[in-house]
């Protein structure tokens, strides 16, 4: 048995999946009810969650789903931020865009999508075009493929590795092409690589 403010919330997310084909962040519920408090609504959506009238997938922002709800909302929105480089760097521009993404292609935190531009990561099934999915990390791991921005204003696709004295190694995934060695802080880490979207025409 709903409330009739829970009954009013779970109307309203809803209709929202129903017009947008994504569920609407927990702002946006509580400015449609002209609520200050997030709070409130995580306390009535947790309420329909636990009656089963709600699922909550695991990723962090639009992970509302409507139980028997069936159409391309199961798909969440994430930002498209333009193109990355599988070569040379280039410079680092953002772009307003979304792209939806199935929710087992989305990273366990916050996530956005990059086109590739260049080859240098072939070896490693990444070709110019593919699009891949960055789970938005400032660290990585020794072989984790990642996002770097060099010198805070040039961005490249490559494998990450440590050297001895703190030298970082950018290794393209292509014999052709030779690494790129930095000092730690003339690279930032922005993302990990998480899966690879490529269209065939």
């Amino acid at each position: 048995m709903l409330s009739k403010r829970q009954k009013q919330v779970y109307d309203f997310i809803e209709k929202f999946v129903e017009t947008h084909d994504y569920s609407p962040s927990l702002e946006e519920i509580a400015k449609h009810f002209k609520l200050s408090a997030v709070s409130t609504i995580h306390h009535h959506v947790s309420q329909l969650v636990q009656k089963g009238f709600l699922n909550r997938r695991w990723n962090a922002n639009r992970s509302l789903e409507v139980v028997g709800h069936e159409s391309s909302s199961l798909n969440l929105v994430v930002p498209l931020l333009g193109v990355i480089a599988a070569g040379q760097p280039i410079e680092a521009i953002e772009q307003e865009e979304t792209i939806e993404l199935p929710p087992s292609l989305v990273g366990r935190k916050d996530t956005y999508v990059l086109r590739v531009k260049g080859d240098s990561m072939i070896e490693e099934h990444i070709r110019d075009g593919d699009y891949v999915v960055i789970e938005r990390r400032d660290t990585a791991d020794n072989g984790e493929t990642v996002v770097a921005l060099l010198n805070g204003s040039e961005a490249t696709l490559k494998k990450f590795y440590r050297e001895k004295g703190g030298e970082i190694r950018l290794q393209p995934a292509n014999p052709a092409m030779a690494p790129i060695y930095c000092k730690e802080e003339e690279c930032q880490i922005q993302g990990v690589v998480v899966a690879i979207l490529r269209k065939f025409r």
